[in-house]
């Protein structure tokens, strides 16, 4: 019988941040794990889940950590020329959306910022677009209808938080990163109700700027019922893609592709029949190993080679407790923020 995850308590520290991290290292002896691509975990729930659900953990931790506005000034905002105004300033701030705005095509989002949805507000039929800027978080909102990206992130953009938003009805991608980005993490999402869902690299071609960027760990999100890309990698590794509910994925849940290096552990894949795979379309394989996910009416996925070590301490919340973690926690209203 296979021994249980060990979970080890302990203190991270973000660099110079000062942002102090409290998790479990989400590691076991390669001698607990099992084959890769072969396990189907247990299916009883655990008593309660081990992630915070209002932490931030992964890649985003890394490089200095990920802080946003901090504690500079916050502003208000209800409209869509305000909102443009606040997102594009240079100074950080923390800029906290009100009610629904209504607007189009994708709104520039400058350095040090923290951008906060309120209770109900929601940016419809536009995005925020990070184009080569750092040291953002993107928090709490609703997104709907949007007429490019919800979000991108590109052009060498670092330090990223985008953490408790829902995504639904889109034109393109709710979540993409692109060209050379590195160090962003994206939890406790929730998309519905939409295609395109999460691609990371956007092209064959764009090797010698994506090779040795385009880092991300994808944790606790909810896809539910959204076709495909969750995600779609190129080039990045790591990518870290664990605690993840895939519920009735009609394309694929996770693809690796052109070198690629993809960790996919402990997620709860129900009614999924492509789970995960190497190669998409017309881009060639990358690599991708899985531990500890739970297959519910599902596929047996497609592994192979080896990833990069994670740098990071996180917690692996056991498979079989993701999917009330997830569909309790994901998405913009479920924290007090």
């Amino acid at each position: 019988m296979r021994k249980k995850m060990r979970h080890l308590v302990l203190a991270a520290s973000a660099g110079a941040t000062g942002l102090v991290l409290i998790a479990a290292a989400g590691t076991a002896n390669a001698a607990d794990r099992p084959a890769a691509g072969t396990e189907k975990a247990a299916t009883g729930q655990a008593a309660a889940p081990l992630a915070a659900v209002d932490q931030l953990v992964g890649w985003a931790t890394q490089n200095g950590g990920t802080t946003g506005g901090g504690s500079a000034a916050t502003t208000t905002v209800t409209s869509a020329s305000a909102l443009t105004t606040a997102v594009g300033a240079t100074a950080a701030s923390v800029i906290r959306v009100s009610g629904t705005i209504s607007c189009s095509g994708m709104l520039r989002v400058r350095s040090n910022k923290t951008i906060i949805g309120n209770a109900g507000s929601a940016i419809v039929g536009c995005g925020l677009n990070v184009n080569g800027d750092k040291n953002v978080i993107i928090r709490n909102l609703t997104f709907r209808g949007w007429d490019d990206d919800a979000i991108n992130v590109q052009t060498s953009a670092t330090n990223i938080w985008i953490d408790h938003n829902t995504f639904s009805d889109g034109y393109d991608g709710a979540v993409d990163i692109k060209r050379g980005s590195d160090f962003v993490t994206v939890s406790w999402n929730h998309v519905f109700d939409h295609d395109k869902s999460m691609l990371l690299g956007h092209s064959d071609s764009n090797a010698s700027q994506d090779t040795g960027h385009l880092r991300v760990t994808y944790h606790h999100n909810w896809f539910d019922a959204s076709t495909q890309r969750h995600p779609r990698v190129r080039f990045g590794n790591p990518v870290h893609v664990y605690n993840n509910y895939y519920y009735n994925n009609s394309g694929y849940g996770v693809a690796s592709t052109e070198g690629a290096g993809v960790l996919v552990e402990n997620n709860s894949f129900e009614g999924v029949a492509d789970p995960y795979h190497l190669g998409e379309a017309d881009s060639g394989p990358g690599t991708l190993v899985a531990r500890g996910n739970l297959l519910v009416n599902s596929g047996a996925g497609q592994t192979g080679g080896s990833v990069a070590s994670i740098p990071y301490s996180y917690t692996a919340d056991a498979a079989g407790a993701v999917k009330s973690a997830v569909t309790a926690s994901s998405g913009a209203g479920r924290i007090t923020l």
